[in-house]
């Protein structure tokens, strides 16, 4: 016998594999470290985002209870017979005496910086703030939509020196005639203050350049005795803020970016900083600057950091032992395999044609049955999940959701009965009968198919009035119906319907009374040429087939004592038909063994 040559030095196999799974290794720990950071990165645009949203709801919220609050103090103030006379005459002198110590209360105890007496065309009468001056038109836009809505207006306001100002205008009414017009006002700063205490951020306030002039808000400095630089940006200058130091790294390009909708991240010294914008509108809801929330994720970079760093090293070591240990065993493989190289050639030389057809034949066919078994085993999974999916969306409905719970249940118990059955099948192809009603078979399959065909085709139901109850396993025939459903669904081209008809029919052969479950289709029928074909185990016409559908259905009709009856439809379509006895003493199931 002529025997193969072996070659001197075998392909060095440690060489061939050693490499390419360190690089497997390398790339996976470089695919992890990604997505950790792309997921971190996520999640911080998401805390952000979620604080800039609770910015601007507290800020609104703020503004409404002051607003509330500041109108409760003027209508207050009507009510005083005193403060009405002085007003009435536009005496100032009176009505100084009469609101200035209240006023102060309220400056000094409740922030309010500004408290106006109007006359009805808007000409001011005392300002309790500032009584020096006096006799000026007010024509802001809070005080023009009091005068032509006739009714209390509020919004903020951008004074002239630089200061943001929460005003409310209140129309003063006596007997329907307008005595003139009361303004108090506060300015925002404490807002961002109380801000900056509730959510952990600090917040500038930034205002358009073209609101403002140099002269006016250099005066507003002077006279609020504040610090600022009109020059630290192009566009925007800074009006307040909750932190002493504003970052070097804010610069006008990134104020862009935060205008445009877009995060920024910086580093300013030891801290890192995290920032977004909200726009700032005034009463008339003029956009008259921005609000730069900044959140401050030192911490929570340098957890993650150390987080990364940590799973980095430690798979790093877990790496290098599994190479290490995948060395090892592969030169005991090289080595056996340089032992047994002459062995290895003389058995491939051994092996026929005919063997290597034989095992691919029986390898083809166990994994055509595997894939039979699966295919029987994933329809009434996806039942299930559709199930799921549609008592997810009605958990607001207990008895609808019981309902669908049952169906899973039921599916579930179907896919594990199928399970046994395919067990004893392998071995004694025993099953289980009892009586049962075939209706309730019959319905029950037509839901789990409808969870299951994707076109909606439709199934038409004939059964008799009366309940016709057989002595079957109805697991088993719930399976061959389901299995003559989706024959039929397969067939059926358009949106044709399909006829389940339960029917009384004597057995011409034995002449013994029984029950026809048929299906019927309206496809294009079964070719003469494969009529006699189409029961034969792993016979199958389409692609994805598995061709043990139609012959699981002639196993379970022999089981019952029965029989399946195939014709084409004259008018186009075939007709599957399981003749069940009336009456059959089914032998005693076996239990399957463990």
């Amino acid at each position: 016998m002529n025997t193969l040559s072996i070659t001197p030095q075998p392909r060095r196999v440690k060489a061939v594999f050693i490499w390419p799974f360190a690089l497997v290794l390398t790339f996976i720990l470089c695919a992890f470290v990604a997505t950790a950071y792309f997921l971190e990165v996520k999640v911080r645009d998401r805390a952000l985002a979620d604080r800039v949203t609770a910015v601007s709801k507290l800020f609104d919220q703020k503004l409404g209870k002051d607003a509330n609050l500041m109108q409760g103090v003027l209508r207050t103030l009507m009510t005083n017979p005193s403060i009405e006379l002085a007003f009435s005459h536009l005496d100032r002198e009176a009505l100084r005496r009469e609101v200035g110590p209240l006023f102060e209360v309220l400056h000094k105890d409740h922030r309010i910086t500004h408290l106006y007496f109007n006359s009805p065309d808007l000409v001011n009468v005392v300002r309790l703030h500032s009584p020096a001056h006096f006799g000026d038109l007010i024509a802001r836009g809070t005080s023009i939509r009091a005068r032509e809505q006739g009714r209390a207006v509020h919004g903020l306001e951008l004074g002239t020196l630089g200061t943001l100002t929460l005003r409310l205008v209140m129309p003063w009414l006596v007997n329907g005639n307008t005595l003139g017009y009361m303004e108090i006002g506060e300015e925002i700063e404490y807002l961002v203050d109380e801000i900056h205490d509730s959510l952990s951020v600090d917040v500038l306030v930034m205002i358009d350049k073209r609101m403002l002039s140099p002269q006016q808000w250099q005066e507003g400095l002077k006279l609020l005795k504040r610090e600022g630089s009109w020059a630290r940006f192009d566009s925007q200058v800074l009006v307040a803020q909750t932190t002493s130091q504003v970052p070097e790294a804010l610069r006008d390009s990134v104020l862009v970016k935060l205008r445009r909708g877009d995060t920024e991240v910086f580093t300013e010294g030891e801290r890192v900083l995290h920032l977004a914008m909200l726009p700032l509108r005034d009463a008339s809801g003029q956009r008259i600057g921005d609000m730069v929330v900044m959140r401050d994720i030192t911490q929570l970079q340098q957890t993650f950091l150390n987080s990364i760093l940590a799973v980095t090293l430690s798979s790093l070591l877990v790496g290098a032992g599994v190479l290490g240990l995948f060395y090892v065993a592969l030169g005991r493989v090289e080595r056996d395999y340089q032992r047994k190289h002459d062995l290895e050639h003389q058995l491939l030389r051994l092996s026929t044609e005919h063997q290597r057809i034989l095992q691919i034949e029986k390898l083809s066919a166990l994994g055509t049955m595997v894939g039979e078994i699966a295919h029987q085993l994933n329809n009434p999974l996806v039942g299930v999940v559709n199930l799921a999916q549609l008592a997810k969306r009605e958990a607001d409905d207990p008895v609808r959701t019981r309902e669908l719970l049952k169906e899973i249940h039921r599916a579930g118990a179907d896919c594990h009965a199928f399970i046994q059955s395919m067990l004893r099948f392998s071995k004694v192809s025993s099953f289980e009968s009892r009586p049962t009603a075939m209706a309730q078979v019959i319905d029950e399959t037509v839901l789990l198919f409808r969870q299951t065909e994707g076109r909606r085709l439709p199934v038409e139901v004939q059964v008799p009035d009366q309940p016709v109850v057989l002595t079957v396993d109805p697991i088993l025939i719930r399976h061959a119906l389901f299995n003559l459903l989706l024959n039929a669904a397969q067939a059926t081209e358009s949106d044709g319907g399909i006829v389940i008809r339960l029917a009384s029919v004597v057995n011409l052969e034995s002449h013994a009374s029984g029950w026809e479950l048929s299906v019927t289709d309206h496809g294009k029928g079964i070719a003469a040429d494969i009529l006699d074909k189409v029961f034969l185990p792993f016979f199958t016409t389409r692609n994805e087939g598995t061709g043990l559908g139609l012959p699981v259905v002639l196993h379970v009709a022999l089981l019952h004592g029965g029989y399946v009856r195939m014709e084409n439809q004259t008018g186009g379509g075939t007709q599957f038909a399981v003749w069940l006895p009336d009456a059959h003493q089914l032998p005693e199931s076996k239990s399957s063994e463990s």
